[in-house]
């Protein structure tokens, strides 16, 4: 076991390594300047998403879409992913992982565009979209697609669900002293609940689970940055300064070169926020949208939220908590760092971090089970349906009473090998993308009704 763990930690680190983040970041910037710097549209953007457009073709609607890819995106590595970037890559990581989602949001616009463009009806007269269909109907490379279905559907159970179950029981148990017996069964009948309904079910939860959650969270990042408003400018100019130049050790701070800074603070904004990935256009593609270019826009908000939001205040949390207790949070790593950072208010601090750990967990099963499904219908069809939200509670309760170091590093191996047939499917059809943003955006037609033809599967 030990062998094959240590394969897997070589191969994951290749796939996650300088070839990926530079073919990821370099797609960032690319749809950045092909799409005139979309992010420009961010907050119009973000008045479409509550602006539902309820006569149009599709399941859920913008904002449910919306959100049940943020229960996805907003996960653990907000919080624990962010704490290691600044623990591995010093305060120059956060500045990275910034520009990594302020980039990032174009990418997320171009594959939900293509996910919404090229999405087709099963034979129940439900929405199916994704990297799959793009790369099927409209580069002719159907194997491409279902290497990216394979990836996705194996990759759903370990990253998106079982180690997500565990991190909520080891959490729960080392708070609460609550069996991961106990909190395994309370878990797999919530989310068998939620799921067994469908993408309507799961959207409905996520629309107003995310919002409580995040809000939740924020508020509390918030009441710290206040609590150290006077290590906020020293912190916002070493977050800058050390993303360009190396960070001396000391001040609790442990040194680091520019590039630690660029390798964790990039790693872990696209761990956080997906753009590239190829996984959360599968919940785009469920919207309802007069056209693929209002949802993609809606869609791209996503990443805004994620990581312009989320990880840069939780960044700054441990940036300012740092500098103000240097010795009492030096050495510090992960979860941790996070739990000494919210001991600064008194006991309410570390009761809203364990919810925020253990909702965003919950959030990123319910997100992930609709993806994981969507890569089986496309595999095997809808006859696949059942089985999979039957064996995906199952495995949830597994996830709880197991320990997954290798079921983690398998699945994240996986989940950035999503990467590559959805990023050829982006770069392919970048001219797409940019054909339909200046015909509904640039020229105007934003309230247009699109024409294309959905076509419905038989399987």
């Amino acid at each position: 076991m030990e062998a094959i763990n240590g394969f897997v930690d070589v191969v994951n680190g290749f796939v996650w390594g300088p070839v990926m983040l530079i073919l990821l970041f370099g797609t960032h910037v690319f749809l950045t300047i092909r799409t005139r710097f979309i992010q420009r549209y961010t907050f119009k953007a973000i008045k479409l998403s509550v602006t539902p457009d309820n006569d149009a073709e599709g399941d859920v609607s913008g904002f449910g879409a919306l959100t049940t890819a943020l229960a996805a995106t907003i996960g653990t590595g907000n919080i624990v992913g962010v704490a290691t970037a600044v623990a591995l890559g010093g305060p120059g990581a956060i500045m990275w992982c910034w520009l990594t989602g302020l980039f990032g949001i174009a990418t997320k616009y171009g594959e939900a565009l293509l996910a919404i463009k090229y999405r087709v009806k099963d034979k129940t007269g439900a929405m199916v979209g994704g990297p799959m269909y793009a790369l099927e109907r409209r580069l002719g490379q159907k194997w491409l697609g279902v290497l990216f279905a394979v990836f996705a559907a194996i990759a759903c159970f370990g990253i998106g669900n079982m180690t997500q179950a565990n991190s909520i029981s080891t959490m729960v148990q080392n708070n609460f002293g609550v069996s991961p017996w106990i909190t395994g069964v309370v878990l797999t009948i919530c989310t068998a609940l939620v799921i067994l309904g469908g993408v309507k079910s799961i959207a409905k939860w996520c629309e107003k689970l995310v919002p409580l959650m995040a809000g939740l969270y924020i508020l509390g990042c918030i009441v710290i940055l206040v609590i150290n408003a006077s290590f906020l400018g020293a912190a916002f100019k070493l977050i800058v300064s050390s993303a360009f130049t190396p960070s001396a050790a000391g001040g609790g701070f442990a040194g680091a070169t520019v590039m630690l800074a660029i390798r964790f603070g990039i790693a872990r904004g696209l761990f956080s926020n997906e753009s590239g990935l190829g996984s959360a256009p599968i919940a785009a593609a469920a919207a309802k949208t007069k056209n693929p270019v209002r949802q993609s826009l809606i869609a791209m908000t996503g990443v805004f939220w994620d990581t312009i939001i989320v990880c840069a205040l939780t960044g700054l949390v441990l940036v300012t908590s740092i500098l103000k207790f240097p010795e009492g949070m030096a050495g510090l790593d992960g979860g941790a760092l996070t739990s000494a950072a919210f001991d600064v208010i008194p006991v309410i601090g570390p009761i809203v971090l364990t919810i925020g750990l253990v909702t965003f967990a919950w959030s990123t099963i319910l997100g992930w089970s609709y993806y994981g499904e969507r890569a089986w219908v496309y595999l095997v069809g809808t006859k696949s349906i059942k089985p999979f939200r039957v064996a995906w509670v199952i495995v949830a309760f597994i996830g709880c009473i197991m320990s997954l170091k290798l079921v983690w590093n398998i699945a994240d191996t996986l989940n950035a090998m999503m990467a590559f047939p959805n990023l050829i499917a982006l770069l392919g059809l970048s001219g797409v993308i940019v054909s339909e943003t200046k015909k509904y955006l640039w020229d105007g037609n934003l309230d247009a009704w699109s024409t294309d033809e959905i076509p419905t599967l038989n399987k």
